[in-house]
């Protein structure tokens, strides 16, 4: 089946507090190797779908060079092939993405040239899916548009998301955008299929009108004119939209459930290889239910966390439940606890830092060592 995917990959958010001041969402490392964006990009690989864009927008730097190369999802091929969209000047228009569907009209000109069917996908979710199964049931559906769903099991964080009703036939009857209170708990996955002529449709009129966004402008506004489906999922699925939820979603892959799920069972999810050496752990060294990458270092006790590569623990320090970036420093006696340290920082010797409870600590330090 000829599908094109079109992941949006362009946006900030201020939930993600520091961790988002030097990258966009969708490059944020997860599970000690991998960026959020492989899950997106493995997915579509896996399904065969052999021609996707990126749109990036904000912090893209270490975004494009992630994606500096196509090989790594199996992309570098004459037919097809993975294409990287920045917001470009042009005669016609000098203004950066506006807003998901503005992102898409200012690209549109890449889904004439297609002939496929299309799936769009935001880019900060962790999961896996065989993108197949949704096209057949959009196509079974007879659907204008299917939406990716599934059910959020803590009813307090439905806010977060869209939260839509279905009736029996899985259409959807009620589709509401980040409510502040909600009864449902049916939320949108943010995984989209739609039909490429159909999309660029509502993509024209919507800027014809002066609408930016495709869940407001296009998803809510023609639920009701429209056949729009769901089709619910029941595996792991979580949104790294806050620091919260990025650090609740690399502790998840301390479970041996989860990490079997996305490492061990195929289909794989692929990255970008670093060419780093193994990890080292020296003498006096203890490690327990942590992940802990090629070329990490380690002196001291590192319990329940996520070393990411290039991680130097030193002597007598204590590293619990934390997630720790790449290429960070930790001085001799530091103790570091329920805590995300940012990458590239130098972490002084003796330094005490613990993020209180239901709360996640962001350590960021100056970087003395990268100094001229």
């Amino acid at each position: 089946m000829r599908a094109i995917g079109i992941i949006l990959a362009g946006g900030n958010n201020n939930r993600m507090r520091e961790l988002s001041n030097k990258r966009a969402i969708a490059a944020m490392p997860i599970a000690g190797s991998y960026r959020a964006i492989d899950f997106a990009l493995s997915n579509m690989a896996n399904s065969h779908i052999q021609k996707v864009a990126v749109l990036t927008q904000y912090n893209a730097r270490s975004l494009n060079e992630h994606l500096s190369s196509s090989k790594w999802w199996d992309f570098g091929r004459k037919q097809g092939g993975l294409y990287v969209f920045t917001p470009t000047i042009t005669r016609d228009n000098s203004l950066w993405y506006q807003g998901t569907a503005d992102a898409i009209y200012q690209n549109l000109s890449f889904l004439k040239n297609s002939h496929e069917l299309c799936g769009d996908r935001f880019r900060r979710w962790i999961y896996k899916l065989d993108y197949n199964k949704v096209l057949e049931y959009h196509i079974a559906k007879r659907a204008d548009v299917t939406v990716v769903c599934t059910t959020c099991k803590d009813q307090s964080q439905v806010e977060r998301f869209g939260v839509l009703r279905m009736n029996e036939d899985c259409r959807i009857e009620e589709f509401e955008e980040k409510p502040i209170v909600s009864s449902y708990n049916t939320v949108s996955t943010g995984i989209y299929v739609i039909r490429r002529r159909q999309l660029i449709e509502l993509i024209e009129r919507a800027a014809q009108e002066g609408r930016h966004d495709f869940v407001n402008d296009i998803l809510i506004r023609y639920k009701n004119l429209k056949r729009i489906y769901g089709y619910k999922i029941d595996n792991y699925w979580n949104n790294i939209s806050t620091a919260e939820a990025y650090y609740q979603t690399n502790m998840d892959f301390l479970k041996p459930e989860i990490r079997n799920y996305f490492f061990k069972q195929e289909p794989a999810i692929k990255t970008k290889i670093a060419d780093v050496p193994p990890a080292k752990y020296n003498p006096g060294a203890t490690v327990k239910n942590s992940l802990v990458s090629s070329g990490c270092i380690i002196n001291g006790t590192v319990e329940n966390s996520v070393l990411f590569r290039d991680v130097f623990v030193g002597n007598n320090c204590v590293i619990k439940n934390s997630v720790i970036l790449n290429d960070v420093y930790l001085g001799d006696n530091t103790h570091i606890e329920n805590c995300i340290v940012e990458s590239r920082d130098t972490i002084r010797a003796n330094s005490y830092y613990c993020g209180e409870e239901g709360e996640v600590k962001i350590v960021v330090e100056k970087n003395e060592r990268y100094v001229l």
